[in-house]
């Protein structure tokens, strides 16, 4: 895999993965899907995640990722496809709450986001079902538990927040 992931820090968080895992999650969530990639993932705090959320999806608050696929006519050739934000609080926050290593959350939303840029959606029950089974499967390769295995005394809800 040759992967250039373009990384941005624009949050105020001292907590984060590092460079190498967001390679290593990146490329493993590429792996049976292309040879070739760019990716651009900004880690960014409430203010900014609340505005990309409501401008591009009409809902007013601070999701903890957002896909942007990048719509290029297919005769350019180029490989970018397309920017990730991550909100490292509501990450923070999401992992504490579900009672989940933080470092397992960051990679689940990290494969989460780079599969909605290969057009992967969970709008659809069916569409959603084989979603998280592919998230499932790479993030057993990668050494982390099932995303969606409830912890005792979580809803259903409270383990679905993604956008």
């Amino acid at each position: 895999m040759n992967l250039e992931l373009d990384i941005q820090v624009a949050t105020s968080a001292t907590t984060l993965p590092s460079t190498a895992d967001f390679e290593r999650w990146v490329a493993a969530a590429l792996h049976d899907h292309r040879d070739r990639a760019e990716v651009s993932l900004r880690l960014i705090d409430e203010e900014e995640m609340r505005t990309l959320n409501r401008d591009y999806r009409g809902k007013d608050y601070a999701t903890n990722v957002l896909s942007f696929p990048a719509d290029l006519p297919p005769e350019l050739e180029l490989e970018l496809l397309g920017d990730i934000a991550i909100c490292a609080p509501v990450v923070a926050r999401e992992a504490a709450d579900q009672h989940k290593p933080a470092q397992a959350h960051w990679a689940h939303l990290t494969v989460h986001g780079t599969l909605h840029l290969l057009g992967y959606d969970h709008i659809e029950e069916d569409e959603a079902d084989a979603m998280e089974a592919l998230e499932t499967a790479i993030l057993a390769r990668l050494g982390f538990p099932d995303p969606y295995q409830l912890t005792p005394g979580l809803s259903e809800d409270s383990t679905q927040s993604h956008g």
